[in-house]
């Protein structure tokens, strides 16, 4: 897998999958452009791209739950490149609680912007720089939550509704931009153990089938949609869970 001379873009790139997710476009050659709602957060995750493969990192603080600050990270890296190739929108505010009273009003309101409003608004202030790449990808991070009659997930109601928000924009969006070229992709992961790739252990975790998912075959997914032939539209991944 290769994205040489690529760019990619990702939310969320201040810890976990994200941060994994940026560390390995750089090392497969990607130029990287990433977020996280603080940009100090942000610029660590870019520093330890730069040190680990060379690749060229630009970072930016974005709160997706603030179209202002969307606009200013989508804006940020239309004054640095000219095209998007690969966004990945795996930023969303997780949500813990089976009941609706376990949060407050606000947390509830960030949530679903987050993982709904924050999605929508990142594709759509990209939208003209994908259209720029002779062939685009958009990735979505969006969960098993999201899959009919999903009720797996301890997670809060508000989240439930974030991530069908999510999965509903991006189904009508692959129908809506496939004439264009964009390829729109869908993740529905369930519950996956992280993982640090500048640890050692990266390279040695068991997956076996009888191994809870990893953040490494979530990663393996995403590149590999990412590097199929152009008339290969894969909209969507489900995994089966134990």
């Amino acid at each position: 897998m290769d994205l040489a001379g690529r760019t990619v873009a990702v939310t969320g790139a201040g810890r976990g999958f994200g941060r994994a997710l940026a560390l390995g476009a750089g090392r497969l050659g990607a130029r990287v452009f990433l977020s996280a709602r603080s940009l100090a957060a942000a610029q660590k995750v870019a520093d330890e791209v730069v040190v680990d493969s060379g690749a060229q990192a630009d970072a930016f603080a974005c709160d997706l739950a603030d179209p202002a600050s969307i606009r200013a990270f989508t804006g940020g890296i239309a004054a640095r490149t000219g095209r998007v190739d690969v966004l990945i929108n795996n930023g969303a505010r997780y949500l813990e609680g089976p009941n609706l009273w376990d949060a407050d009003d606000d947390a509830i309101t960030d949530t679903i912007a987050s993982g709904a409003t924050g999605t929508l608004l990142t594709v759509k202030h990209l939208l003209p720089l994908l259209r720029a790449s002779a062939g685009a990808d958009v990735v979505n991070l969006v969960s098993s939550a999201a899959e009919p009659r999903g009720h797996r997930s301890q997670a809060h109601p508000a989240f439930y509704a974030a991530k069908a928000a999510q999965a509903g924009f991006a189904d009508v969006l692959s129908h809506r931009l496939r004439p264009e070229g964009v390829r729109v992709i869908s993740l529905y992961p369930p519950d996956f153990t992280d993982g640090d790739p500048l640890d050692s252990a990266w390279d040695h975790a068991s997956r076996t089938a009888s191994d809870p998912l990893t953040a490494q075959s979530v990663l393996d997914c995403v590149l590999f949609a990412s590097n199929q032939p152009r008339d290969c539209f894969i909209r969507s991944f489900h995994f089966e869970q134990l």
